[in-house]
């Protein structure tokens, strides 16, 4: 966090102006050649809850672009890879406090190639979700990280049955 002095295009001035800086971050919709969307489960402490996620992570040093550490963070938390990838959209948390953006991936005909390699942090467990079960967890407002929320409801605009 760092504490900026502001200084607004209109002139008026914020003398302490709160900054969160992460790193980036991505995530991913990955579905199997069977039409099953990949995704995680796992307990979030600040919530106190254990939901349903995409795949996500943090884009670290050794990842060469966005899709590098896409495609590391599936094949850790999920065992799944190969496929096609696209970049389906990119989001913010909070431009307004936050450095960060998220890139979010669409992987299409991934495939199970490997086991978990969590890491010591990590505790979560991967299900294969129907587009209906996914689109079910939107409506009745069971996912709770609008980083992901955002991507889901873009594809179920873009590809809904």
């Amino acid at each position: 966090m760092r504490k900026d002095h502001l200084l607004l295009p209109n002139g008026n001035h914020i003398p302490a102006y709160y900054v969160l800086e992460y790193p980036d971050w991505v995530n991913v919709i990955a579905i199997t050649r069977e039409g099953q969307f990949v995704m995680v489960r796992q307990y979030r402490h600040a919530r106190r809850i254990t939901a349903y996620e995409l795949c996500a992570g943090v884009c670290e040093e050794k990842d060469a672009s966005p899709l590098d550490a896409a495609r590391r963070e599936l094949l850790e938390e999920t065992g799944y890879g190969n496929g096609t990838w696209s970049l389906f959209m990119e989001v913010c948390g909070n431009p307004g406090k936050d450095t960060n953006k998220t890139y979010c991936f669409l992987a299409t005909d991934v495939e199970k190639v490997s086991a978990q390699h969590l890491d010591e942090t990590e505790s979560l467990s991967v299900h294969l979700l129907s587009y209906d079960e996914v689109k079910r967890l939107l409506q009745t407002n069971q996912m709770h990280q609008a980083l992901m929320a955002a991507p889901l409801w873009k594809y179920v605009a873009e590809h809904g049955r």
